[in-house]
């Protein structure tokens, strides 16, 4: 295959090699399983960078979303837990989880509906905002249950992270390394190296007219 995409049918490897040195490319095997071995005559190194870039533009586009933890007491002060609150508010919002957790100290144990009745409030003053994707469980001496975007804030969250990729992607990029055509041909060594061996077990047939 030309570096223009157009076929150029079975040839020997020496005359593909030949091809490629001539337009200052390099000869890559693109399906070495294939009988005989397809290549392609193209810039690797300018190949790798754009497969990278567009990995990275595609990281960009999706949504992580993490597990924030949200420390509270059953006797927290009101200031203390209006802060929580926001600040939990605030990873929803970001398409993030928040795990809501009640630590009881000693004696604090006993009263475990203390925590129920905290853990309610906070779902309650975020129900704009959030589901409760798990309810109040104990394990151990913790009291949690976790919390989720509502669909709506979900999607809102991801259409930020959309709209930031967007625009990043119609900033101007970085220069392209400037590693040049060397650096381009010995990173093609290996994949012409695997050409010869692929066209050796093939029956060479005469090459034909590249169109």
């Amino acid at each position: 295959m030309g570096s223009d995409g157009a076929q150029l049918g079975v040839m020997p490897l020496e005359a593909a090699l030949t091809l490629a040195r001539n337009e200052g490319l390099d000869l890559v095997e693109i399906s070495p399983m294939a009988q005989p071995p397809v290549c392609k005559v193209m810039d690797y190194g300018k190949f790798k960078y754009e497969e990278k870039k567009k990995a990275a533009e595609s990281k960009r586009a999706q949504v992580v979303v993490q597990l924030k933890e949200v420390k509270l007491r059953p006797k927290t002060e009101e200031h203390d837990y209006e802060f929580k609150v926001r600040n939990t508010r605030r990873f929803i919002e970001d398409g993030n989880k928040a795990k809501v957790v009640i630590q009881f100290r000693g004696r604090e144990i006993t009263h475990k509906e203390q925590g129920t009745a905290i853990l309610n409030d906070v779902a309650n003053d975020l129900k704009d905002v959030a589901v409760v994707e798990m309810p109040p469980r104990m394990e151990g001496r913790l009291m949690f249950m976790i919390l989720a975007p509502t669909p709506k804030v979900a999607q809102k969250a991801r259409e930020l992270v959309r709209q930031a990729a967007a625009s990043a992607k119609k900033s101007p990029p970085p220069a392209a390394p400037g590693a040049g055509k060397s650096a381009a041909a010995n990173a093609a060594a290996a994949p012409e190296e695997a050409s010869a061996e692929g066209s050796q077990e093939a029956a060479p047939t005469p090459a034909a007219p590249a169109s």
